[in-house]
């Protein structure tokens, strides 16, 4: 007598009959972009990476749909602004600003994943703590003056 069961649908399948293989596609080909980010910044060297990284950001944010492209370029001008010594770079695909090589905060966008609205986010290397509970990313869907000013404090605090 064997000692496997028997099911109508095969390991690792789903409801409808797909192979689930734990990433979805937009995880994969983000990890993807994260691979040849690696790629690129070896073959290039330390020398010209805040210069290439400002192009590759540029880049990125030139890709995206018309509301998350006007965020990201915000973004991009308040950390250019409050956080001078951050240097900007793609992670994952996304428009990111690094301190030391090391990511510090980065501008999800709501088509990047699929999601209803964009995302400021910030490593832990951001230092934001705040009491014993504090956030690491913020919902964007549009921002005022208020926003701005906000915004302008998280990234000067996380540069440090």
């Amino acid at each position: 007598m064997s000692n496997t069961r028997s099911s109508a649908k095969s390991p690792g399948t789903g409801k409808s009959g797909e192979k689930y293989d734990g990433f979805t596609e937009d995880e994969r080909d983000a990890m993807k972009q994260r691979a040849a980010e690696l790629k690129s910044s070896a073959q290039r060297g330390s020398r010209s990476a805040k210069t290439d990284g400002e192009a590759d950001v540029r880049a990125k944010i030139a890709e995206m749909t018309d509301t998350d492209r006007a965020l990201a370029e915000r973004l991009h001008e308040i950390v250019k602004e409050h956080a001078p010594g951050l240097a900007p770079k793609t992670w994952y695909g996304m428009p990111a600003y690094a301190k030391d090589g090391k990511v510090v905060c980065f501008f999800q966008s709501a088509q990047k994943f699929k999601t209803r609205y964009a995302t400021l986010g910030f490593s832990d290397l951001a230092q934001l703590d705040e009491g014993t509970m504090w956030a690491t990313s913020y919902a964007l869907t549009e921002l005022t003056a208020a926003d701005e000013a906000r915004i302008a404090a998280l990234i000067a605090q996380a540069a440090g």
